[in-house]
């Protein structure tokens, strides 16, 4: 019991004196403004941190969304005669939770009047790709044309040949097709039966959608084997495995993140590098916590000095100044984090920032800070915070009060 009466008392004297140290001191204004940048350069840390971290993961969100719209999460492709149907119905049976679109695909001429342009035709059945690619699903017309011979175009490619909804477009295939004595390159009209828009000027220029039964009639290949295949997956990375595992030795599948590996690997690579960068933001408010309490402890040796002698262990001296860190340091992390949230809000909430749609793909900032990243800068701050208020705690112990009084 009187253990446990000591521990009281020495606890109440250390909230005593770490409200005493707070405090506004007419004698020493220089202490207080120090230890309220301290906090302020804590808090703004924090806050700046978080908005970044969010913007940035936003941005590589959307991005990652735009490159799923024409590199699909998985794909399969061959390096010989090509996929049959055998071995899509073996995957389709192994996952049955997979959504598979087999495609067959070449390159082609696009031309209109005086306008030409270079693209990659995709023939596909629309209903199964549609159910992995939104924005092929929201350009589908309510009542399609009746010949197989019909398109889908990006607005891209609509504007630079000056083509739109129901009117012709004609397709250079690298194929050839015997015209008298000659090759000559096989072309066929389309009829032009919608329009997409993917946010993404390379993609709307360059893709072409047709039915997988006009592609594979104009290139002639055999039915039921395909060039590749269009695969949806909510977790790719764990599925690429095992999906690979059953495939023949002349198929490959790949992942979106192989097809843009040097992306997925700068966005990855800016996101850690910007993290650590920021957090020396964090690094740099920590040392006006050590200064602000170094100060602290120069003005007040006397009374340091004086509590030792009239009891106060080092234990209880060092816990003073090391809480009045702690506090100082975790005030300012608690205020940044509602700041950083408050901000968050915002930049959702109101345009503050328009962005070039022919760039990012939308006019609002995109903003989203994952659960994660809160905790990494959490976790960050609170360590720096910490081994910033060591030092200072530690000198405040070491106080000799013979040494202090024998000078006052």
């Amino acid at each position: 019991m009187p253990s446990s009466g000591h521990s009281e008392t020495s606890s109440r004297f250390v909230t005593l004196f770490v409200r005493h140290y707070l405090r506004y001191d007419p004698d020493n204004p220089f202490i207080f403004i120090s230890t309220l940048l301290a906090f302020l350069g804590i808090a703004t840390g924090v806050m700046v941190l978080m908005i970044a971290m969010a913007i940035m993961n936003g941005t590589y969100t959307q991005f990652k969304e735009k490159l799923f719209v024409m590199n699909y999460p998985l794909t399969i492709t061959s390096f010989g005669e090509g996929v049959d149907q055998a071995t899509i119905d073996a995957i389709a049976e192994a996952f049955p939770y997979l959504k598979l679109s087999p495609y067959y695909t070449t390159q082609v001429i696009a031309k209109n009047d005086e306008a030409i342009q270079g693209s990659v035709v995709f023939g596909v059945d629309w209903q199964q790709e549609a159910a992995i690619n939104p924005v092929l699903a929201r350009a589908l017309p309510d009542t399609p044309s009746p010949t197989r011979y019909r398109a889908i175009i990006g607005d891209g490619l609509s504007v630079e040949l000056g083509v739109h909804t129901g009117e012709k477009l004609l397709l250079y295939f690298s194929e050839q097709q015997a015209a008298g004595l000659v090759n000559i390159p096989l072309q066929k009209r389309f009829i032009v039966d919608g329009v997409f828009d993917s946010g993404l000027a390379a993609y709307d220029k360059a893709i072409i959608y047709t039915t997988r039964e006009a592609l594979r009639t104009l290139l002639k290949r055999p039915e039921g084997l395909f060039d590749g295949v269009h695969i949806y997956s909510k977790d790719a990375m764990r599925d690429i495995d095992r999906i690979r595992a059953i495939l023949p030795d002349d198929l490959d599948i790949q992942g979106w993140w192989q097809q843009n590996g040097s992306f997925y690997a700068a966005m990855e690579l800016d996101k850690k590098a910007l993290f650590l960068v920021l957090l020396l933001i964090i690094l740099v408010a920590s040392l006006n916590i050590i200064s602000s309490l170094l100060m602290t402890v120069m003005s007040r040796r006397s009374e340091i000095a004086l509590m030792r002698t009239l009891g106060a262990s080092r234990r209880t001296i060092r816990t003073i100044f090391y809480r009045l860190g702690l506090i100082i340091g975790g005030v300012g992390i608690l205020t940044g984090a509602a700041l950083g949230w408050l901000g968050i809000w915002i930049l959702k909430t109101f345009d503050l920032i328009t962005l070039p749609p022919d760039v990012y793909g939308d006019t609002r900032l995109p903003v989203d800070l994952l659960w994660s990243d809160f905790g990494l800068i959490l976790l960050g701050a609170a360590l720096i915070v910490l081994l910033s208020a060591l030092y200072p705690a530690r000198k405040a112990a070491a106080t000799d009060p013979l040494h202090v009084l024998r000078n006052e």
